[in-house]
């Protein structure tokens, strides 16, 4: 009779590498549960911001981004993972089921998993190459979304949107009370977005960045972003199994983007405000549902990268059942 093959400290490892996740301002709104044969993702509320994302989206898309580290994590070590999405608690249940020899190609998603960050400073004046742009768009569509490139007779109209959202939030007291909390400052609570993560200043870009309301320290960068793509990325469902899915898209599509020497910047306000989000998905052509807008272009060699955003203990994101 063969032993049964202890699977904690894989699955362990797992939801540790899954810590770093992005995800909404920082939040890191997930919590996992190891079992001896099964990985539980549930969704902590309590890091949900209640007045920017009443409904809950960008944390199912943040929590869809960890399910997809910890998928990457597993499948570099080895193992065949299945998934399940339930309707109800939790949101996601990983199985690992079989371990054998790791793929090459898994193992190098791993490191392109651990080089991911976010840089909101201007991108390079180079281009993303169309074969490049070919292969983000397969990478979204393999994890079960879309992507729509913004061509040049849409940026105008795509940069119309986010003014609105933005100028519709920044008039909103609460949100903007809301957001202090998360970000500037040190951040010495392991959630949130340091200063030292932020520009000093807004970048001139023809789509707008969002608006902090607090100076960063890193140097906002030269140029327009004049060189970017910008994306929105959909769907075609607006339940809760597919917003989960579109984080884990989000996230394969930055894996693949951070591989290309490319970076990724999300942009949420069109989504959060309802009048937006229609515009965005008139301007997609009313092809699914919108989830995000994204910004995509190569980082700028030149400029220092960001350090890491702080993350939660992992006394505090891993509970082990008995």
């Amino acid at each position: 009779m063969t032993a049964e093959i202890d699977r904690r400290p894989a699955l362990r490892d797992a939801a540790d590498a899954a810590r770093y996740a992005p995800s909404i301002h920082n939040t890191q709104p997930w919590k996992w549960t190891v079992h001896p044969d099964r990985l539980e993702l549930h969704a902590v509320t309590g890091r949900q911001l209640a007045v920017q994302d009443p409904d809950g989206h960008m944390l199912l898309l943040s929590c869809g981004a960890a399910l997809h580290h910890a998928r990457v994590a597993l499948a570099a070590a080895g193992w065949q993972v299945r998934v399940e999405r339930p309707a109800g608690d939790p949101l996601a249940v990983l199985h690992a089921d079989r371990q054998g020899a790791a793929d090459p190609a898994a193992v190098e998603l791993f490191e392109q998993v651990k080089a991911r960050h976010t840089d909101r400073r201007t991108v390079g004046d180079t281009p993303l190459a169309p074969a490049v742009l070919d292969d983000l768009v397969a990478a979204t569509e393999r994890a079960g979304a879309r992507l729509h490139l913004v061509g040049r007779d849409q940026l105008i109209d795509l940069a119309v949107i986010v003014e609105r959202a933005q100028k519709t939030e920044s008039a909103d007291e609460r949100l903007q009370e809301e957001i202090a909390e998360w970000v500037g400052g040190e951040r010495s609570g392991g959630t949130g977005i340091p200063a030292a993560n932020l520009p000093a200043g807004l970048p001139l870009t023809t789509v707008q960045e969002r608006d902090f309301g607090t100076a960063g320290t890193l140097p906002v960068g030269e140029g327009h972003d004049s060189a970017a793509t910008y994306a929105v990325l959909y769907g075609t469902g607006d339940d809760r199994v597919e917003w989960l899915r579109a984080g884990e898209a989000l996230n394969a599509l930055w894996v693949a983007a951070t591989a290309h020497g490319a970076g990724v910047l999300p942009l949420s306000s069109p989504i959060e405000v309802g009048y937006t989000r229609l515009e965005l998905r008139r301007l997609i052509g009313d092809l699914g549902a919108p989830y995000l807008v994204l910004r995509l272009g190569v980082l700028n060699e030149a400029s220092t990268k960001p350090s890491g955003t702080p993350r939660l203990p992992v006394d505090q994101v891993i509970d082990e059942a008995p």
